[in-house]
């Protein structure tokens, strides 16, 4: 294919995903399948890769991310990103609008409200219709450029197709998580032996900070905008510059309203108050400000934040129960939590049974004891949590919880790691529990993707003694699966046939579903397309282990264990026989010289022409190979802007010779 006629398909696919993309998340349609969607994303970044310098500014590749940003550089705020007075009062709402009245000399006006959301603020810079800064608030004055981020953002548009937008100008909105991806991603780190996360603000917050961007991305965080600054607007009012910026294809939250006075500000305050728990993500708040923009100029600052908007923010809703007992959980990982089961109370829109005490430490932070009456509150975590002992109505006679000693379900003695705030159960292979969860784990989508099969159904499996383990279900026979409640000639035809067709599954997704503590699906891929294959990763060293990208010390010393365990041996036996995939087929990029044949490279930092994965991809294409650490075996750094102080001063130190994206250039050609 020539340039010309590459150039021409490239703006036809980026135009064509970007349409889809924001028929999708702007007017929640759909004209093509999800399959037929990746495949246009697919043939895209085949042809990025091959015509990198024709990649387009607002190509929809940047969404799924790549980009490895060790150090985010530091920005000034062209206009302060000041935080907001709060109130929980409506009082103090009615004194902030007597505040309003004298400044503006009695002349009318009239409020604009929005939710206030429990994420990130950003700060995100357009030149020309194109996004080329995504800006943490830090301390207000500087905040860090997070753009790689920032565009695995779907909802946001990463080139402005409206026309007369100014040359510059800026939008601020909230980064969040939302509630079903916050609850997912708990499941997912639950499923591999991880703690959980605490709330989907902070975890939101820690995501924009990643420093690769593809699994930023993975994490599909979203964004409502709600402010629009610049010299050239031509706006009046904060509701017009709401308008133009949906216009211009911003997400913008539909719960807004322009209010006439204070009274119908505290009428929208109280509309939300129990609706809010409804939407999609979490909200702590509203915000409320003066619509007109001159009226905002005439009010002006304090030293922290703007005279003409304020904060309400909700008062968390904390009920008193009473704790009738503590239950405790066995997941496939053999973590117990303890569960509090309260007497039922009405919280937050839903009746509550049952709350979060997450650990050991968490129950003698809490003093607890059994009939005590506790505060539940239920804010940005999956289920409520107990937050505290109502101790006017403790009874002297009730005694401190002890944890349990021994697992719920076996009786084996637990164990508690160093450094690990939860209790383990060490009887992987008796413990029912595990048994059943590690089956549940690999028969799922991104496992095994075994869709016949159910939790009910590996419960009736292991019970008649027909599924012990994973590499059971490959021995089950017509007349095992006939006597499962419910199973009738053609569901047995159906789960036989998904057992079998499961056995094309790729390695990758093998790797995962055999159920290696800390080693989700992302450690998975990178695992199976280093070591090639089953016996190779079964082979490796723990130094080996940490040569592969995305594995630290916790993840190998998990994975080198696994492999010397002989029940664990024993299982990847019986699925070797049974016909499973232990090889990856993933290809090498096609080899296009010797020039760099014997020589190894450490990339770091970012690069004018290349992606992270590029770059390794033109290394092996050219003979080269790429290591993940700086050691006296390494021949070159490769360095790009942003790199980390860390590896060039090893580098130094080790006298290996540090090279820049033109030097590398100058190699292979």
């Amino acid at each position: 294919m020539t340039s010309p006629e590459a150039k021409k398909q490239i703006q036809e696919l980026t135009d064509k995903i970007n349409y889809h993309n924001n028929l999708y998340y702007q007017k929640n349609k759909t004209e093509i399948s999800d399959y037929e969607f990746d495949q246009l994303l697919v043939n895209l970044t085949q042809l990025e890769k091959e015509f990198p310098e024709l990649k387009l500014p607002d190509s929809p590749t940047q969404r799924v991310g790549g980009t490895i940003t060790k150090e985010f550089p530091s920005v000034v705020h062209e206009y302060p990103m000041l935080s907001l007075g709060n109130t929980y009062s409506p009082q103090e709402l009615e004194d902030f609008d007597g505040r309003v009245a004298k400044g503006l000399d009695g002349e009318p006006y009239e409020y604009f409200c929005e939710l206030k959301f429990d994420g990130v603020s950003i700060s995100l810079k357009y030149e020309n219709g194109i996004l080329v800064k995504g800006v943490t608030r830090g301390d207000g004055v500087r905040g860090d450029d997070v753009i790689a981020n920032v565009k695995t953002i779907r909802s946001l548009p990463l080139k402005i197709k409206s026309k007369n937008v100014p040359a510059k100008f800026e939008v601020r909105g909230e980064v969040f998580l939302p509630k079903h991806v916050f609850k997912q991603l708990n499941k997912d780190r639950e499923d591999i032996g991880e703690e959980t996360y605490a709330n989907a603000r902070n975890t939101a917050s820690g995501t924009l900070k990643m420093q690769d961007s593809s699994e930023v991305a993975r994490r599909k965080l979203d964004c409502f905008l709600y402010y629009l600054l610049g010299e050239e607007n031509n706006v009046e009012t904060h509701e017009e510059s709401i308008k133009k910026i949906e216009s211009w294809g911003f997400q913008v939250s539909q719960t807004y309203k322009k209010c006439k006075n204070i009274a119908e500000v505290l009428k929208y305050i109280e509309h939300w108050e129990k609706k809010r728990n409804d939407l999609p993500l979490e909200t702590d708040g509203v915000v409320i400000k003066v619509n007109n923009l001159r009226q905002q100029e005439q009010l002006g600052f304090t030293a922290k934040s703007p005279r003409w908007a304020i904060a309400f923010k909700y008062k968390a809703e904390s009920v008193s129960t009473r704790l009738n007992g503590i239950t405790y959980q066995v997941g496939r990982t053999g973590a117990v939590t303890p569960v509090a089961e309260l007497e039922p109370i009405f919280l937050a829109g839903t009746t509550v049974k049952r709350a979060s005490l997450h650990n050991a430490n968490e129950i003698a932070r809490l003093d607890l004891r059994i009939g005590d009456f506790v505060f539940v509150e239920k804010g940005g975590e999956i289920i409520p949590k107990v937050t505290a002992v109502d101790l006017t109505k403790r009874s002297g006679k009730l005694q401190p919880v002890k944890y349990i000693s021994k697992c719920p379900e076996c009786g084996t003695a637990l164990v508690r790691q160093e450094g690990e705030a939860n209790h383990y159960c060490p009887n992987e292979d008796g413990c029912p529990p595990q048994i059943k969860g590690r089956i549940e784990h690999f028969i799922q989508r991104k496992a095994m993707d075994i869709d016949s099969l159910g939790e009910r159904t590996i419960a009736q499996l292991y019970d008649l003694g027909l599924a012990k383990t994973p590499a059971d279900l490959y021995d089950l026979k017509k007349e095992d699966v006939m006597k499962l409640e419910g199973f009738k000639e053609l569901s047995t035809k159906n789960l036989l046939q998904g057992i079998e067709v499961s056995k094309s599954v790729p390695f990758e997704s093998v790797l995962f579903a055999i159920g290696i503590r800390f080693v989700g699906k992302t450690v998975a891929e990178k695992l199976a397309r280093h070591f090639k294959t089953m016996d190779a990763l079964a082979h490796a060293t723990y130094e080996q282990l940490l040569e592969a990208p995305e594995v630290g010390e916790k993840i190998a010393q998990s994975v080198f264990d696994f492999f010397h365990r002989k029940e664990s041996l024993r299982e990847v036996e019986r699925l070797k026989k049974a016909g499973l995939q232990f090889e990856s087929s993933f290809k090498e990029p096609e080899k296009l010289s010797n020039a760099l044949d014997g020589k190894s490279f450490v990339i770091s930092g970012t690069f004018q022409n290349y992606e992270r994965d590029q770059l390794k991809d033109v290394i092996v294409a050219n003979g080269g190979k790429v290591l993940s650490s700086v050691s006296k075996k390494l021949d070159f750094l490769l360095a790009g802007e942003n790199m980390g102080p860390a590896k060039r001063e090893k580098a130094e130190e080790l006298g290996v010779k540090i090279i820049s994206e033109q030097e590398f250039e100058k190699m292979i050609k």
